[in-house]
């Protein structure tokens, strides 16, 4: 036990403490940019003035900012019920057994976005496929088409056909769900990018640029099969190459979750 002042502050209170500022790190970060906080702030405004009534001796605004609070427990539950049920849903999809699965979900994702950019190849229907890790680009799947569907290989053709209204942009898959359509994403100022690449391919070395993110992009005027990561971009792949790219980034981000390699891709013209 380590003495401070009249306290007595152990390993056991230190675990304790880590535990709960973790907890409320995360809880931060989870209601962070939405409603929630607002109305976190908003009662810990109340529980504040209530405080300072208590000290000032105002006992009718104590008694009536007690009543506020005596039902907070009920208020909490009604105000945070969307980022609660939210919560809720990710620890179900985030269980061990899940885990333990996700290579052969992996694996599956995989052949249906290979099966999928093959016929958009050679029908020359332009696409825009974004993995994303678990927690990223939530700001871009905010702002498009939210869909939460299996990825099926069927789906992401019907998507990008130029007579759908989410043909524009991107799709992005997380956690081996296309979880948004018709994002768009930042537009590369990268120089060094040819001037053969149009808006699509740009969009794609966007992203990447500052997001660890892997990009496989079909071209609508070629049906040449690019991918784009860490602000690289690698044009003229054959389908068994991307296959490959495809089990080294997005089967390593759902084994390790760790990012891409720091080696950028070097820029082709094939």
């Amino acid at each position: 036990m380590i003495p401070i002042g009249f306290l007595d502050f152990g390993l056991k209170d230190l675990l304790e403490t880590l535990v709960i500022a973790l907890v409320l790190f995360y809880l931060y970060r989870w209601i962070r940019g939405t409603f929630a906080i607002q109305a976190a702030l908003g009662l810990l405004f109340i529980i504040v003035i209530n405080a300072v009534v208590s000290l000032l001796g105002f006992t009718t605004l104590n008694f009536m900012l007690r009543s506020v609070l005596d039902v907070g427990v009920l208020a909490v539950f009604i105000i945070f019920q969307p980022e609660i049920r939210k919560l809720l849903y990710s620890l179900g999809q985030n269980t061990t057994f899940d885990r333990l699965m996700g290579r052969t979900g992996s694996e599956s994702v995989i052949e249906e976005v290979i099966t999928a950019v093959k016929n958009m190849a050679q029908t020359k229907t332009g696409a825009l496929i974004v993995f994303a890790k678990s927690s990223s680009l939530q700001d871009l799947v905010d702002v498009g088409i939210r869909l939460d569907a299996k990825v099926n290989s069927e789906l992401i053709q019907t998507i990008f056909q130029k007579d759908t209204p989410l043909h524009d942009g991107a799709i992005v898959i997380r956690n081996n769900r296309i979880v948004a359509a018709s994002c768009y994403l930042p537009i590369s100022q990268n120089p060094n990018i040819s001037s053969v690449f149009g808006t699509r391919h740009r969009a794609a070395v966007g992203v990447s640029e500052t997001n660890n993110v892997f990009v496989v992009i079909v071209s609508e005027e070629t049906g040449r099969i690019s991918i784009a990561k860490n602000g690289g971009l690698t044009s003229g792949l054959s389908i068994q190459k991307l296959r490959l790219e495809m089990e080294k980034a997005v089967g390593e981000e759902k084994e390790e979750d760790v990012g891409f390699s720091s080696e950028k891709a070097e820029l082709e013209m094939n």
